[in-house]
């Protein structure tokens, strides 16, 4: 995995967990949540063009 890759997974998964907290402590926010899905469906779509 390059390493331009290895960062937006990075980033992705930190997202995931900055979003989950921010959900746990100040209840949930639909935009944040969509945001996350697409920037997972963009890694997702990354790494299946780098492979």
């Amino acid at each position: 995995m390059p390493g331009s890759a290895k960062a937006m997974t990075a980033c992705t998964v930190g997202g995931l967990v900055a979003v989950t907290a921010y959900t746990v402590a100040l209840g949930g926010n639909g935009w944040l949540w969509f945001c996350w899905v697409l920037l997972g469906l963009s890694t997702g779509g990354v790494l299946v063009a780098r492979s």
